[in-house]
């Protein structure tokens, strides 16, 4: 009998670790996102440099 009373154990602890499995992937995954969008944010912001530098040094070539 006592056999049974820790497989049920064994049983009933396989869902609560399963949710905190997935809370676990779910902050990982919230936490990737949030690196991506900022060091997307800031190549972004460094292209938009670029490009209105080149701008520039075309606009002023025309001008000559």
């Amino acid at each position: 009998m006592d056999h049974v009373s820790s497989l049920f154990g064994l049983f009933a602890i396989i869902p609560i670790l399963f949710y905190i499995g997935l809370l676990v992937l779910s902050v990982y995954v919230v936490i990737k996102m949030i690196k991506f969008i900022h060091a997307k944010t800031r190549l972004d912001q460094q292209r938009n440099e670029k490009l209105e530098e080149l701008i520039r040094v075309i606009g002023n070539g025309k001008e000559e």
